[in-house]
């Protein structure tokens, strides 16, 4: 009788004591979330609320509708310092206001990422863009040094020559009508990023078709919806119903790609160093990650090691190739400034062909101007998001520490109060003259603060001898209209179905002064 009654209650038991543990985690989510419902309570919304679902059942599904539907929004609530929408039972804090922006990325306490970025976890790991507290400083600290001007001049050599392969590609376009040049700038910005950054040549642009960029594009649609689907937020759900196995097949290209880099660096690197024992080498930033694996204490890992390269692969190519992209668009539907761009580079180079140096870079500031100008009309990252540090206020809203915020840099760049008729297309806003007085986080399309990107000065250099190359050949005509554009707002802003383009060769170039 014992025995039986010990058979009985003993699953009585546990059955009780997962009640208990479930009843708690409920309990304990639901207090959290109604505490965070109140702190939040007087900071507007969107009018169509639901409990544990948010405003995550009105998001549009397609990235282009979404992302115009967000800009809808920042629209509708342009006179409130700020709003907030629920994702799930997450609350997101949008903001687009340069004086409350200014609040948060001028502030040291609010470094953290914001939660949506554990879905890039996978692919980056906790790498530069990712990780926060000691990790992200030590990091920081580590890799500045690489993007130092003396170094970054060294790189000049490698833009060149890609930009000049990019140009005979172009050249078999031009005269022959309309035809998409994004993937054409994206394999360009891919071999430069991996000859300046990683030390090794893998001949993107001899191979129309990469594997590993249409895996970047999948990637980034991927992490996207799951960001706004807080039901596949568990991993359960996504691995089940959700794109988990797609995420996975998806992810295996990527990291194979930049293994394969890491590992031929490694081979290579100790040969490099007897064979050009005595003479300079251009100094690479995975060349730096793979030394610290010798050192004692603080050496990175391979797996550490990886983290860099994936964040500095995607960030070093697919950021710089979309604003390039941008800026070919704007130049075609507006051949008023294509004409000054072409005669500023007439005034540097005359018509010798001869390669860029960095006193040139400095000379093309009407160029600089347009870069800076399609960055404010299209920036690469449209939007961004932290996590609050601290108790703070934000425009007299208090805002509890743990909140998420998302700053809209797409939004924030059209701001009537300092960019007049935001929409039209204007380079000479960004003459010196014309900056005058202008608040500084009115315009970040690198971020702004600690956390500002660390490789801006190498996206400014290249997009300058790329797109300098391309316009001293060939005039450019767009085939699109704004509206065509469709910008789909995942982790980078691109056009939805790419830059239609036309190209015309210009007078033929004399020979190298």
């Amino acid at each position: 009788m014992a025995v039986l009654l010990a058979s009985y209650t003993i699953p009585l038991l546990g059955l009780s004591i997962f009640i208990a543990i479930l009843t708690y985690y409920t309990f304990k989510l639901l207090s959290d979330y109604l505490h965070i419902w109140f702190e939040l309570k007087p900071i507007p919304e969107l009018k169509e609320t639901y409990l544990f679902f948010g405003n995550a059942l009105q998001f549009k599904p397609n990235a282009g509708d979404f992302f115009n539907q967000l800009m809808t929004f920042t629209t509708e609530f342009y006179k409130s310092p700020l709003f907030k929408l629920w994702v799930g039972p997450v609350p997101f804090l949008v903001l687009f206001h340069a004086e409350n922006v200014e609040t948060v990325v001028n502030n040291p306490v609010h470094l953290e990422k914001a939660y949506a970025y554990n879905f890039l976890h996978a692919w980056l790991g906790t790498g530069l863009l990712t990780s926060t507290g000691p990790k992200w400083r030590q990091r920081r600290k580590m890799l500045t040094p690489t993007f130092h001007f003396s170094i970054l001049t060294d790189f000049l050599e490698v833009m060149n020559e890609q930009a000049r392969v990019l140009v005979e590609k172009l050249d078999k376009q031009a005269g022959k009508g309309t035809f998409n040049c994004f993937n054409h700038i994206t394999l360009c910005a891919l071999d430069i990023i991996c000859e300046t950054a990683m030390g090794e040549k893998i001949y993107a642009q001899s191979n129309s078709d990469s594997e590993y960029v249409r895996s970047v594009y999948k990637m980034s649609d991927i992490v996207s919806h799951r960001q706004r689907t807080p039901w596949f937020w568990p991993d359960f759900m996504y691995n089940y119903f959700g794109e988990g196995r797609e995420h996975d097949k998806t992810l295996k290209v990527l990291h194979s790609f930049t293994y394969n880099v890491i590992k031929e660096r490694a081979e290579n690197i100790e040969s490099d160093s007897k064979s050009d024992e005595g003479t300079k080498k251009r100094r690479v930033f995975l060349d730096m990650l793979l030394k610290t694996t010798d050192e004692d204490g603080n050496g990175m890992s391979l797996k550490d090691i990886q983290e860099e390269v994936d964040t500095f692969m995607f960030e070093g190519h697919d950021t710089t190739a979309a604003s390039m992209n941008w800026v070919l668009h704007l130049l075609g539907a507006h051949p008023e400034a294509q004409t000054k761009v072409q005669q500023e580079l007439k005034e540097v180079f005359g018509t010798s062909d001869r390669p860029i140096n960095t006193e040139d870079l400095t000379k093309l500031k009407y160029l600089g101007c347009v870069i800076k100008e399609a960055l404010r009309l299209f920036p690469s990252v449209p939007f961004f998001g932290r996590r609050v540090g601290e108790d703070c206020h934000i425009n007299g809203f208090k805002v509890p520490k743990g909140t998420n915020l998302i700053i809209i840099t797409y939004a924030l760049h059209r701001d009537p109060r300092y960019f007049p008729e935001p929409e039209e297309f204007r380079p000479e806003r960004f003459l010196p003259e014309n900056s005058v007085g202008r608040p500084p986080y009115t315009y970040i399309p690198f971020s702004a603060g600690l956390r500002n990107c660390i490789g801006q000065r190498f996206a400014q250099m290249e997009e300058k001898v790329v797109l300098a190359y391309i316009l001293r050949n060939f005039n450019v005509e767009a085939c699109q209209k704004r509206e065509e554009l469709r910008p789909l707002g995942e982790l980078i802003l691109r056009p939805e179905k790419g830059i239609w383009i036309k190209l015309e060769k210009r007078e033929q170039q004399t020979s190298s002064n």
